[in-house]
C-alpha cells in the first residue's frame, strides 16, 4: 500500500472504537447475548453459534498459560494499553489470537450487563504508532509545519514553527505568511517570488512545490539571515474538498553555510595560484573573498617576497617592512566608491597594538570584532598578512569562518611562495640569458644583421638554441647558429658552454670545417669524462652537448666570399641581389659528439646585398607542419625584397609561428652582405728580398697620405718594417702587403710559411728579438691566421679622432 493510500484508509477513531471493533454483549454471568458482524469476521463464529455461549468459549482467562513462543514474547496478559487489556482469543478454527479488549458497563439495559470490544493487537499497535508519529511531528520534529486555510490564514502550526516565530501560537494565529516573513525572498528561480503567491499557485493547481529555498530573518532571530528548504502541498478530503495548504520548512542554514564555504574553497582552488605572479596571486585572493566572505580584504607582503629573495625560516626576526599589494572592497564592486586595488604596490605601516601588528609579532591569526588578520606562512617563513573585514549586523567571524580564512591564507601562501621562487629563478634565468646570448651585436662592416630568439620555455625565457656574430681579423665576420637537444635551463647552460667554445675557436681564425672538428673533439671528450654513478663505463650520449647541431660561416667583405660548414644543422637560405633563392649544397656532417664522417667546408661568392638566413629547426618545423613546407614558407618570405631585415624577421615569425608559440626553441639570424671597395683596400705583392722592406714602408706611407692618416705613418712604418723583415727572414716569397681602412686601420703581411712568430723578452745583450714586442706595444691588436697557402700576420690600429671613417 502506498503512503497516500495508507493515509486515505487511516481511521483515527482507533481499532477499539465501538463502531468498528469486534463487539460482544454480555450478561451478568458473562454469557454472550449480542454479537456484531465485526466479531464474526475477527473470530469466525457466526451469531447463531455464539449467542448463549459463555465468554471463555472464545476468550481465555486473563492469567491463561500455554502461549506460543511468539505470544510469550508479547506484552504480559492483562497489561493495560490505552485503557485496554491484551488477552488471548480462540478462533473458531482453533487458532489463537492476541487481541486488545476493553469492557464498558451498560446501565439500565435489562439482561445486557456490559459490552466487550476487541481488536487484533497488531492493528492497535499500528494505530497507536500513527498517533505517536503525529504527536512527534507536532511537538518534537525539527521541521516546521503550518496549515493555512483557503484564505491563506494560519490555522495551525507545530512546536518547531512556533519556536521559529518566537511567540505563542495564539499571538500569531490567523496571520498570513508574508506578514510573518516580510523581508524574505526565494533563492530558487522559476517560481513566484512571494510566499502568498506560492501558496495561491498550490491551491489553484493542486501541484505540490518542493524544496524551495527561502532566505529571510525569523522573528525569533532578527538581524540574522536563515535559509529554509520549503515545500507546499494542497490539503483536501477524500471527496476532493479543498480546505487549505500545508507548509513544511526545514532550517538548512548550517548546511548552506558549509556548502557556501566549500564552494568558496573550490573557487579559491580555481582562481588562486593560476599564475606565477606574486601580486596577481594576492589580488586573486581578494577577488575570491569579496563580497561572499568579507566586505573588504587587504593583502600585505614582505618586501623580500616581491623581490624573490630567500626568506629566513623559523626563529628569524619578524617582518618589519610590508607592501600593500592587493585591496578589494564590496563597496567598490557595487559601484559605491572605493578602490578595487592600489594603483601600485605601496609601503604600509600598521600602528603598534593593531591586529596586524599583533599578528606579525605572534606569527598567528588575530580576531578582533569585525577584523580577522591571518598570517601568510610557507616553509616556516612569514610572507605577509591578509586582513578580512566585515560590516553590518553579521560582522563577526565564527569558528568555521576562522578556519576557512586560515585555509584560504594557507593556499594563497603556498601559491605566493611558488611565485616568489619563480621570480627568483626567472631573475637568475634572465641573468643567465644575458650572459649566454649576445645582447648587443658588435659593430662591423661586413654585414647588416637582424635576429630573433624565441625559447619554448617562456617561463624562464631561455633555451638551447643560440646565434652569434663574431668579428674576425681582416674585416671578416663569423656567423653562428646552433641547437642543443632539450629545453630550459639545462639546455641553456650547455648552449652557453658551446657558444663560448665557438667564440674562442673563432678567434684562432680557424676555417669552418676545422673549427667544427675541434668543437666536436671537445664535446666527445666531455662526454667520455662523465662517469657512470655505479662506476660503469661512461655513456657518451648522456652529455647534453652530444647531438647538438651547429652551422658556422665566415664572410669576407673584401673578396665577397663566404666559407661555411655544418654539423648536422640545416643549411642557410641565400637570396642574391636579384631575388633568386637557393640553399647551398653544403655537406651536412654529423651532429656534435657523435663522430663518424669528417666536416667539409663550402665556399661561395655572395654579391653585395645578398641576404643569408641562418635558423634552427624550431622556426620551420611544427607538429602539424612538415619541415619542408616550413622551409618553403621561409623562402617565400625572404624572396620578397620589400622591407628591412627587422621587418623580414617579423614577417618570418608571423608566417611560421602565427600564435607566437613554438614546440621547439627558435633562433633566426638574417644578414645582408656588404663590400669594402678598392677605396678602402690597398694590396701589393712583394718579393721575399731585403729590399722589399724599404719598398713596403714607402707604399704604406703613401697610401696613408692618400687616406689622410698621416698621424699613423710612424707607427705603421715600424709595423710594416718588422712584419716584412720577419717574412723575408723566416719564410719564402712571394709576400703580400695589405692595408684596409675600416673601423680601424688593418695591416696584413702574408707569406708562404706556416711558423707563427712569438713574443719574447730579449736579454740586454741580445742583438735582436725585440721587433714583434715593439709592434705589440704600438697596435691595438695583432694575431696570426692560417690559409692553405701559408699564414697572415695582422695588426689593428685605432684611428686618430680626425681620421675616423664617416
Amino acid at each position: 500500500m502506498s503512503a497516500w493510500n495508507a493515509a486515505q484508509s487511516a481511521d483515527f477513531r482507533g481499532p477499539l472504537d465501538i463502531t468498528r471493533a469486534a463487539t460482544a454483549v454480555l450478561d451478568a454471568q458473562d454469557t454472550v447475548v449480542g454479537w456484531s458482524r465485526a466479531a464474526e469476521v475477527l473470530l469466525g463464529y457466526p451469531q447463531h453459534e455464539i449467542i448463549g455461549k459463555p465468554l471463555d468459549t472464545f476468550l481465555s482467562p486473563r492469567q491463561a498459560s500455554g502461549l506460543t513462543p511468539a505470544q510469550e514474547s508479547a506484552p504480559a496478559l492483562g497489561t493495560r494499553l490505552s485503557g485496554s487489556e491484551i488477552r488471548v482469543a480462540r478462533h473458531r478454527d482453533g487458532r489463537e489470537l492476541l487481541v486488545a479488549t476493553a469492557v464498558c458497563p451498560l446501565l439500565d439495559s435489562g439482561a445486557a450487563a456490559r459490552v466487550l470490544v476487541a481488536a487484533e493487537l497488531e492493528s492497535l499497535r499500528l494505530w497507536e504508532s500513527r498517533l505517536a508519529m503525529l504527536h512527534g511531528l507536532a511537538t518534537q520534529s525539527p521541521v516546521g509545519l503550518a496549515i493555512y486555510d483557503t484564505d491563506l490564514r494560519l490555522t495551525w502550526c507545530n512546536a518547531a514553527y512556533e519556536q521559529e516565530i518566537g511567540l505563542p501560537f495564539a499571538e500569531f494565529r490567523g496571520m498570513r505568511a508574508d506578514e510573518l516573513y516580510s523581508e524574505g525572498r526565494f533563492l530558487t528561480e522559476g517560481y513566484p517570488r512571494t510566499l502568498d503567491a506560492v501558496m495561491h499557485h498550490v491551491l489553484d493547481t493542486g501541484e505540490p512545490i518542493l524544496d524551495l529555498h527561502f532566505l529571510g530573518e525569523p522573528p525569533s532571530d532578527p538581524g540574522t539571515d536563515h535559509l529554509w528548504s520549503c515545500s507546499y502541498y494542497r490539503l483536501q478530503d477524500a471527496a476532493g474538498h479543498v480546505f487549505g495548504v500545508c507548509e513544511d520548512a526545514f532550517d538548512i542554514t548550517d548546511r548552506y553555510e558549509v556548502q557556501r564555504r566549500l564552494a568558496l574553497l573550490v573557487e579559491a582552488g580555481r582562481g588562486i595560484g593560476t599564475t606565477l605572479d606574486v601580486i596577481v596571486t594576492a589580488e586573486d585572493l581578494a577577488e575570491v573573498a569579496v563580497p561572499d566572505f568579507a566586505a573588504t580584504v587587504t593583502v600585505d607582503l614582505a618586501k623580500e617576497v616581491l623581490e624573490g629573495e630567500v626568506l629566513s625560516g623559523a626563529g628569524s626576526p619578524a617582518v618589519t617592512s610590508l607592501v600593500r599589494v592587493a585591496f578589494r572592497s564590496a563597496r567598490a564592486a557595487n559601484g559605491q566608491g572605493g578602490r578595487g586595488k592600489p594603483p601600485q604596490p605601496s609601503p604600509v605601516d600598521h600602528p603598534p597594538g593593531s591586529p596586524q601588528d599583533r599578528s606579525l609579532a605572534s606569527g598567528g591569526l588575530v580576531l578582533e570584532d569585525d577584523t580577522l588578520v591571518v598570517p601568510l606562512r610557507a616553509g616556516g617563513s612569514m610572507l605577509g598578512l591578509v586582513t578580512f573585514l566585515r560590516d553590518g549586523p553579521s560582522a563577526t567571524f565564527d569558528n568555521g569562518e576562522v578556519a576557512l580564512a586560515d585555509e584560504l591564507a594557507t593556499r594563497t601562501a603556498v601559491s605566493i611562495d611558488n611565485a616568489r621562487r619563480f621570480t627568483r629563478e626567472r631573475t637568475a634565468s634572465l641573468a643567465l640569458q644575458r650572459q649566454l646570448l649576445p645582447q648587443h651585436l658588435p659593430q662591423q662592416s661586413a654585414v647588416d644583421v637582424a635576429h630573433r630568439y624565441l625559447p619554448t620555455d617562456d617561463l624562464t625565457g631561455v633555451g638551447g638554441d643560440w646565434f652569434d656574430v663574431i668579428p674576425l681579423s681582416g674585416t671578416r665576420v663569423g656567423l653562428v647558429v646552433g641547437d642543443v637537444v632539450g629545453h630550459g635551463l639545462q639546455a641553456a647552460a650547455t648552449m652557453g658552454r658551446l657558444r663560448t667554445t665557438v667564440r674562442a675557436l673563432a678567434q684562432m681564425d680557424l676555417s669552418p670545417d676545422e673549427l667544427l672538428t675541434r668543437l666536436d673533439d671537445l664535446v666527445s671528450q666531455s662526454a667520455e669524462e662523465q662517469t657512470d654513478p655505479l662506476g660503469g663505463p661512461a655513456d657518451p650520449y648522456e652529455d647534453d652537448a652530444t647531438g647538438a647541431t651547429c652551422l658556422y660561416a665566415v664572410y669576407d667583405p673584401v673578396s665577397r666570399r663566404c666559407t661555411m660548414a655544418r654539423a648536422g644543422h640545416l643549411p642557410p637560405a641565400v637570396v642574391d641581389s636579384e631575388g633568386a633563392l637557393s640553399y647551398p649544397n653544403l655537406p651536412a656532417g654529423p651532429p656534435l659528439g657523435l663522430g663518424g664522417l669528417p666536416f667539409e667546408s663550402l665556399e661561395i661568392e655572395l654579391p653585395v646585398g645578398s641576404l643569408m638566413a641562418l635558423f634552427t629547426d624550431g622556426l620551420v618545423e611544427a607538429r602539424d607542419r612538415d619541415i619542408d613546407l616550413g622551409i618553403d614558407i621561409l623562402g617565400r618570405v625572404l624572396s620578397d625584397p620589400r622591407g628591412s631585415l627587422e621587418e623580414l624577421c617579423d614577417r618570418a615569425l608571423s608566417e611560421l609561428l602565427p600564435d607566437g608559440t613554438t614546440a621547439d626553441d627558435t633562433a633566426l639570424l638574417l644578414v645582408r652582405t656588404r663590400e669594402l671597395d678598392a677605396g678602402h683596400v690597398a694590396e701589393w705583392e712583394l718579393p721575399a728580398e731585403p729590399v722589399a722592406v724599404g719598398h713596403a714602408r714607402d707604399l704604406a706611407t703613401g697610401q696613408l697620405h692618400k687616406w689622410g692618416l698621416e698621424e699613423l705613418s710612424f707607427s705603421t712604418e715600424l709595423v710594416v718594417s718588422e712584419l716584412v723583415t720577419n717574412a723575408v727572414r723566416h719564410a719564402e716569397g712571394p709576400l703580400r702587403l695589405r692595408l684596409i681602412r675600416d673601423r680601424t686601420l688593418l695591416c696584413e703581411v702574408a707569406d708562404t710559411g706556416h711558423t707563427s712568430p712569438h713574443l719574447r723578452h730579449s736579454a740586454e745583450d741580445d742583438e735582436g728579438g725585440r721587433g714583434l714586442f715593439i709592434v705589440a706595444q704600438l697596435v691595438h691588436r695583432w694575431g696570426t691566421r692560417y690559409t692553405p697557402s701559408g699564414k697572415t700576420i695582422w695588426t689593428e690600429q685605432a684611428f686618430p679622432s680626425a681620421g675616423r671613417p664617416a
